[in-house]
């Protein structure tokens, strides 16, 4: 099947792109979703108007990205946790809290963006990868101290 793409679909193209998918993917999840038109005579004419669209959109937000990108790097979090034998957490520092400290500092981001492998489970200052756009990556600096008894 046929189709063009109408925003940018991760693992398949980019917006305006020109693609070839399985039937079922395509009827059943990028069509409902408006993620992309039949590849019919009148759709593919619009191809490139619907090209110069994604392109500016794509734009916007990588610049967008970038200048959050920026702030977070300008943003340390420190939190506080209790901690045991040889600066070990009690629990850990997840994704979750990392959000919520950045939140509490006027940084709204979806935890999903959080590029966490494993949650944090020492005391020390870490880099953690946020994943902001495609092209755009940011390093959230996170300072885990221990909780003052």
């Amino acid at each position: 099947m046929k189709l063009i793409l109408r925003e940018d679909v991760e693992n398949l193209g980019k917006g305006g792109e020109l693609v070839e998918v399985k039937a079922g993917y395509g009827r059943n999840f990028l069509l409902p979703r408006g993620l992309a038109v039949a590849a019919n005579p009148k759709n593919v004419r619009e191809l490139e108007h619907q090209r110069k669209i994604a392109e500016s959109k794509a734009a916007k937000l990588k610049a967008s990205a970038e200048a959050v990108a920026k702030r977070l790097a300008d943003t340390p979090v420190t939190l506080q946790r209790k901690v045991g034998e040889q600066e070990k957490l009690y629990g850990s520092v997840t994704a979750i809290d990392i959000v919520e400290a950045l939140a509490a500092r006027g940084l709204q981001l979806d935890r999903r963006t959080i590029d966490l492998a494993d949650p944090i489970k020492t005391v020390g200052d870490h880099e953690v990868p946020v994943k902001l756009h495609r092209e755009v990556v940011g390093k959230a600096k996170v300072k885990v101290e221990a909780e003052s008894a």
